[in-house]
């Protein structure tokens, strides 16, 4: 995966081949299968590419609000992914696009978008969790998942070094979060590791992209098991966003997550991304976390 932001920007930097269809290229990497939050991300960057400015707007005149994907099957890393977008509808208020993501001839992913144009309107949101450890009072998240799965603490830096990412605590024993309402919980802090461009589109996508790193995973606390161990097989299936207001990726973002439910070998967890102290997005993802038996 991109290992520094350079290359995750180039990596968003997608190629028009024809009006509405676009071609993704791929980061050297060592996993065997895309990442979610990749494919995910080039698919709403490959739909906003679609919303130009309607009655004489101008820049974003027309801004994501909501997305809803399904995972179909699980992408490779050898070969770019084809992103064909469908325009819908353009209404006097909203627009809506579903993009189609292909590989070796196969569809791999779904995503619906539907974009409004800004309008005043009634404002409120919930707070900022409290309590909460500053960044820089939290250790890397890869020296907690050194800990949790025994994997080097290098191999994750090799492979999400674009991202800078804290570890704020979890509802596992001795995790630091209790909440009794919420067994499973954490909180991650997460920004780039350096400063990106001012695009909006560019931080919606980097902020799409990091919000498939770590929901599953909330799933799991309380089952003593983390996603990569061989105990476990795992995968998303399904990712939703509502974006309620512009943050910035490369400033620190607060990630709450809580995973209400578990069965049937599925876990939902839905995570708020806070940006100093303001809610801007929410996310919920179901996905198959399945109990392997070693033999």
């Amino acid at each position: 995966m991109p290992q520094s932001v350079d290359e995750l920007t180039r990596l968003f930097d997608l190629e028009e081949l024809e009006i509405g269809l676009y071609r993704g290229r791929q980061p050297e990497t060592g996993l065997q299968r895309a990442f979610g939050g990749q494919v995910l991300a080039q698919a709403l960057l490959a739909c906003t590419r679609t919303v130009t400015p309607i009655a004489g707007g101008t820049g974003e005149d027309r801004v994501p609000h909501s997305l809803h994907a399904y995972f179909i099957l699980p992408g490779s890393t050898d070969a770019p992914i084809l992103y064909d977008v469908q325009n819908i509808r353009d209404g006097g208020s909203f627009s809506f696009r579903r993009v189609e993501a292909r590989q070796h001839g196969k569809v791999i992913f779904y995503l619906t978008l539907s974009c409004q144009r800004p309008e005043p309107g009634f404002d409120h949101a919930d707070t900022e969790p409290i309590g909460v450890p500053a960044p820089q009072d939290c250790p890397p998240l890869s020296e907690m998942m050194e800990t949790l799965s025994g994997r080097p603490a290098a191999d994750w830096e090799r492979e999400w070094g674009a991202l800078e990412v804290r570890y704020a605590g979890d509802s596992r024993p001795g995790g630091r979060l209790v909440d009794p309402e919420h067994p499973a919980r954490a909180q991650v802090w997460v920004r780039t590791a350096e400063r990106l461009p001012d695009d909006p589109a560019l931080h919606r996508a980097v902020v799409a992209y990091a919000s498939d790193l770590t929901l599953l995973g909330v799933s799991t606390v309380p089952h003593g098991v983390v996603i990569g161990s061989r105990r476990l097989q795992a995968a998303s299936i399904d990712h939703a966003m509502w974006f309620h207001r512009d943050i910035r990726a490369d400033e620190w973002i607060l990630y709450d997550q809580v995973s209400p439910s578990a069965s049937g070998a599925r876990g939902l967890s839905t995570g708020r991304l806070f940006s100093d102290g303001v809610l801007g997005v929410d996310v919920a993802q179901e996905g198959l976390i399945r109990p392997v038996e070693r033999r």
